[in-house]
């Protein structure tokens, strides 16, 4: 077979390509006597060396892949790879005595060595330098080794040393592998991008469109977001650069595994290498991370209470006291400075995503500060027992509600105890109304007071009419578990709520109110306002329940005036009416009508001075009874205004404190009782 082969060399040096490509392994097993003595009986003689350019761009591809795993270098790549000498043909043939021989074989190895002799060109284009037969008489030139220049890798099936019964067998592998070789296309990793066309906000005119386009159609190494975006002009840190990197690197891993052809040369290769080197820290210290964070990730799993519930919690520290002024009754207030807590920890579960189920556990122990020292209702700071409340530090069942949704835009809160007005409705109130945490610091500033005549446990709903308006409906009885005549559900001291509130903006809010309410009392305001709470001004405890049934209206807005800046305010007006006579110790209450008012006007600043602080001012009217039918409940004969002011200043995400002043011209509506000013220090911790 081999010296038929030779014997072509006087046709076509194209013949003696395409014969040294399929008869490699069968010259590889003949001895070097014996390819001499072919040369000289031919005299063959070639009298030109083959070219330097024998395709070095294809020389590597058979190298083994390099990797993050195992950062070989492009040399040990390629030594790795070879299971037989780098040469194996000239080892073979290699005769000192005739240096012709020498140079055929050498000369022939750089066109053997690509791997990609796919579909690109005939294998006689692969190797267009090798010079035509000389028959002449004139001795060989020296022989050329271009091999020596720039070895190349030997294909697998073309580098081993195969017995001289084995030729057939060794051609049909080889035919084999290059139809494998040009039948072959990269294969898209699953999951990503394949053409760029599918990404929505990258164009042609994009500067970096033919980079994209290079990564996705040769290395399919690119993936867009979930909505089909690439996001190309957000800032990446070198840890993405890093990831995405290896993504590349892994699908040219898989390529070059595979054998696709035309994909990669030693110069990418060689780049690869240097990227991988840069970013082996960031790699190493990204991997480090995601092992950290499992690892935290299966220990918060193994010892989660609940897969459902979040814990929530705030506490509140505060030192208040009396820095002068006379109490409702016209006598000097306490002097004494407190220091209090309140604790409430909220367990938020959720067992479909869209519904909530609270428990507020709660402790206090700061006294109502309107019963103890101020007589009046007027100044009753938010995060103590409450409008006439006692305090200890039993802990208690505070707020239970389950919300969830019905249909698209509605709402429903089921309220099992200690239901509130701004559980289901908008107060509209930004800045002031934190419930006692946050915001203000009295029950006046927190919100409008006709808020707070309705309470207890029922049912509420918020509707939504688009985004701009929102129906807000609420019923609470204030004794709904208690089975005795006169109270229950239905038949004891409720509160009916409806508001409208409409939003034309971000900026704008208002909310236009209405309450129905049974034996309620607002928590605010006079003593006059506020009966019959205060039955003890007439000899009476709080037992008697006196039949007051009311009718409450209001109006509150919200403005934003840019970023640092928001004013706000409301009205109210309350038609009150005592339903029944009752004697008491100094004279009769009769049944009469009230007309009862109050409003306040806000102005916050949020962020002053830094991020997150804010700072308030408010100046308003508490409830006061403007006309009573009743001689017994007459009409508070002065004007007292509720000032206020506080600048809560954050500590960190979780702290904050907020020092504030509450000032009250002539308490209780009586100018006969000098201004009383209560100053206050809150902290608050929330987790």
């Amino acid at each position: 077979m081999s010296k038929f082969l030779w014997k072509g060399l006087l046709v076509s040096p194209a013949v003696l390509a395409a014969s040294l490509v399929v008869s490699s392994t069968a010259l590889a097993a003949e001895q070097p006597v014996e390819i001499a003595s072919v040369a000289q009986a031919n005299q063959l003689e070639l009298a030109g060396a083959a070219t330097e350019q024998a395709q070095p761009e294809t020389a590597a591809v058979t190298a083994e892949p390099t990797s993050l795993a195992t950062n070989l270098t492009v040399e040990t790549i390629d030594k790795e790879n070879l299971a037989a000498p780098e040469n194996p043909v000239t080892e073979q043939t290699k005769a000192p005595e005739n240096p012709v021989a020498a140079a055929d074989t050498s000369e022939t190895q750089p066109a053997v060595a690509a791997a990609d002799l796919s579909a690109q060109q005939p294998v006689a284009e692969e190797i267009p330098a090798v010079a035509p037969a000389n028959t002449s008489a004139t001795p060989p030139a020296a022989p050329t080794n271009l091999s020596a220049e720039k070895p190349a890798a030997q294909p697998e099936e073309i580098s081993q040393s195969t017995p001289p019964g084995a030729q057939p067998q060794a051609q049909s592998n080889l035919l084999e592998q290059i139809n494998q070789y040009s039948a072959e296309d990269s294969e898209d990793a699953a999951g990503q991008v394949t053409s760029v066309s599918q990404l929505s906000d990258v164009r042609p005119t994009d500067w970096a469109f033919q980079a994209l386009q290079s990564l996705v159609e040769r290395y399919g190494c690119i993936a867009g977001y979930p909505d089909g975006t690439f996001r190309g002009n957000r800032a990446m840190t070198r840890y993405e650069f890093a990831a995405g990197l290896n993504a590349c690197l892994d699908k040219v891993t898989e390529l070059i595994r595979g054998g696709t052809g035309n994909l990669a040369t030693k110069e990418d290769l060689a780049s690869i290498q240097r990227l991988q080197e840069e970013f082996a820290a960031e790699l190493a210290t990204l991997r480090g991370r995601v092992d950290a964070l499992e690892a935290r990730t299966s220990e918060l799993e193994a010892n989660q209470f609940s897969t459902t519930t979040k814990l929530n919690g705030e506490v509140i520290f505060a030192v208040t006291g009396i820095a002068a002024g006379d109490d409702a009754e016209g006598r000097e207030a306490d002097r004494t400075t407190a220091f209090g807590s309140r604790v409430r920890l909220n367990f938020d579960t959720s067992f479909s995503g869209e519904d909530l189920l609270r428990t507020r556990l709660q402790v206090l122990n700061l006294g109502s500060f309107s019963t103890n020292n101020t007589k009046t209702a007027e100044g009753e700071l938010r995060f103590n027992a409450g409008p006439f409340g006692e305090a200890s530090n039993t802990v208690g069942l505070d707020a239970l509600l389950y919300q969830f949704p019905l249909g698209k835009n509605t709402t429903v809160i089921l309220e099992a105890n200690a239901g509130a007005a701004d559980d289901f409705t908008n107060t509209v109130n930004p800045y002031f109304d934190g419930d006692g945490g946050s915001g203000a610091l009295s029950n006046f500033g927190t919100r409008n007071p006709i808020y707070y005549l309705t309470g207890g446990s029922g049912i509420a709903l918020r509707h939504q009419f688009g985004e701009k308006l929102e129906l807000s409906l609420g019923y609470l009885a204030g004794n709904a578990a208690n089975p005795t005549r006169g109270n229950g559900l239905f038949n004891g001291s409720y509160g009916g709520l409806a508001q409208l509130t409409f939003k034309p903006s971000d900026s704008f809010a208002i909310g236009l109110t209405y309450v129905n309410s049974y034996n309620f009392v607002t928590g605010t305001g006079s003593n006059a306002s506020n009966f019959p709470a205060r039955l003890g001004s007439f000899g009476l405890d709080s037992d008697s329940n006196l039949p007051v049934s009311s009718n409450s209206y209001g109006a509150q807005a919200s403005l934003k005036l840019g970023r640092r800046i928001a004013l706000g305010g409301w009205a109210g007006y309350t038609n009150q009416r005592i339903l029944s006579n009752l004697a008491t110790p100094t004279g009769s209450v009769q049944r009469g009508d009230q007309k009862i008012w109050n409003w306040a006007a806000t102005l916050a600043f949020p962020d002053l001075l830094k991020e997150g602080n804010v700072a308030g001012i408010l100046v308003g009217m508490e409830p006061r009874v403007t006309s009573s039918t009743n001689r017994s409940l007459p009409e508070d004969k002065d004007t007292s205004l509720h000032i206020e002011g506080f600048y809560q200043f954050k500590l960190s995400d979780n702290i904050s404190v907020t020092p504030g002043v509450i000032w009250l011209t002539a308490p209780d509506h009586n100018n006969d009782n000098s201004d009383l000013v209560i100053g206050v220090i809150r902290t608050t911790f929330t987790f």
